[in-house]
């Protein structure tokens, strides 16, 4: 999971709202503070999901709802304002558990509309890893993307990106323990020898074969503490309510909240079931207090200004070695909480080092579409649609959108319209006022 200290800040910490402000105010990132704080986060609640649920379950900002905070809250909206709807989808989140809601929520929406989600996120996760490498460039005549600078592979940065790629990629490929942050490191070494050598230099309009973020250096600094407390007063719950209208921020933390919700029960699931947790019934133990931790994690995401917290699928790495309860989960965070030292570290990796990873999450992500009849059109098309919205529209929201409102249509124009649950023709309804907002603003001059 460790990779997760790198690629987190390298997609929040530089990334700017609405005012072209970053995280922690001003308009030079603070890779390093969010790194220390995206630690600190994971720490604190990975220690408390193996204290509290017991399971060898470990926590840390979710890939894929950090992506939709940064291109789709921050766009619109301060980082303030931001982590405060992270806030509030954690707090909805731990009253859907403790009344029982979550669920029946979970219960509403299809399991292969569920699945559609992941992997859309997988597809996103990764043109974002291709775009911040610029191994895939937008044009600005012509096809919207191209390959590299005019079509061609011409730079070094991008040489070490494919680099980076291929080697994570067969080290996954052969189940290599801790492949994504052995090839982050890897990467960022070639990075440096690279730069000694051609002096690459950084990325600007002149100079387009540069390197990106970060021009890759020997560390100056490789322990130093920053600190993560800071960020907690960085967050504004209720501030984007006067921002922007209140049906758009519903939905945007109806969107975090229906990310989170599922990745979550879906990691229990798998997880629990490699750990032989599950009981016959197909119930895990615990799975209230599981839960309520789960959503504690997204509140303190917000708080933190780190993004939502979530269950980590690759907590079956601890479980494949043995990992049966809460103790893999203590050990896990603490080892969160020394990485907060080594933030320092974090400045030093360029996209194209930590670009591969992202790529190779998506992969891992996207493997879920196995799960989905792609023989069943009515199923198959929502489903088809929600995955490849999402990127083709930069928009975790507009591809779950896409997926819901179309499985509804299908359902009724087939008459099969009572099959579909009442929560979920809610949130349909949602959806399509989101989708309308324009029309509707122009309408009555808002």
């Amino acid at each position: 999971m460790a990779y997760i200290v790198v690629l987190n800040p390298i997609i929040i910490a530089t990334g700017t709202d609405v005012d072209k402000q970053v995280i922690g105010d001003g308009t030079t990132p603070n890779v390093a503070l969010v790194a220390a704080g995206t630690a600190f986060v994971a720490g604190v609640l990975t220690i408390l999901m193996g204290v509290v649920g017991r399971v060898p379950f470990a926590m840390a900002a979710g890939l894929g709802l950090n992506a939709f905070v940064t291109f789709n809250l921050a766009g619109v909206m301060t980082w303030e304002e931001a982590m405060g709807l992270v806030f509030l989808e954690g707090v909805i989140i731990a009253i859907l558990v403790l009344t029982g809601l979550r669920v029946a929520v979970f219960h509403a929406i299809p399991a292969q509309l569920k699945t559609a989600i992941s992997v859309g996120i997988g597809l996103f996760i990764a043109l974002i890893g291709f775009v911040d490498a610029g191994f895939v460039r937008r044009v600005p005549a012509g096809p919207p993307l191209e390959m590299g600078i005019g079509g061609n592979l011409t730079s070094w940065p991008i040489f070490v990106f494919v680099v980076g790629l291929l080697a994570t990629a067969a080290m996954v490929a052969r189940k290599v323990k801790g492949a994504i942050l052995i090839g982050i490191v890897g990467t960022t070494v070639l990075a440096i020898i690279v730069e000694l050598l051609t002096k690459s230099g950084a990325f600007s309009a002149e100079n387009p074969g540069g390197w990106q973020l970060n021009v890759p250096t020997l560390p100056e600094q490789i322990l130093g503490f920053h600190n993560p407390l800071v960020l907690f007063t960085e967050f504004d719950p209720f501030g984007a309510f006067s921002r922007i209208s209140v049906l758009l921020a519903v939905l945007f933390v109806f969107t975090l909240l229906i990310t989170d919700f599922f990745d979550t029960m879906g990691t229990m699931v798998g997880v629990g079931r490699q750990a032989n947790l599950i009981e016959e019934d197909g119930t895990l133990p615990r799975t209230k207090q599981i839960l309520l931790v789960d959503s504690i994690g997204a509140a303190a995401g917000g708080a933190g200004s780190v993004s939502s917290n979530t269950t980590y699928i690759e907590s079956a790495a601890g479980v494949g070695e043995g990992a049966r309860t809460g103790l893999a989960s203590v050990v896990t965070g603490l080892l969160f909480l020394v990485a907060i030292f080594f933030a320092p570290l974090v400045t030093v990796v360029p996209y194209e080092a930590a670009a591969p990873a992202l790529v190779v999450v998506g992969f891992l992500m996207m493997t879920a579409i196995r799960d989905i009849d792609w023989n069943d059109y009515e199923i198959a098309i929502p489903a088809f649609l929600t995955v490849v919205v999402m990127p083709f529209t930069y928009s975790v929201s507009n591809g779950i959108g896409a997926g819901f409102v179309s499985y509804v249509l299908i359902k009724t124009v087939r008459g099969k319209a009572r099959e579909i649950h009442p929560l979920l023709w809610a949130v349909t309804i949602l959806f399509v006022l989101y989708f309308a907002i324009g029309p509707i603003r122009a309408l009555f001059g808002i």
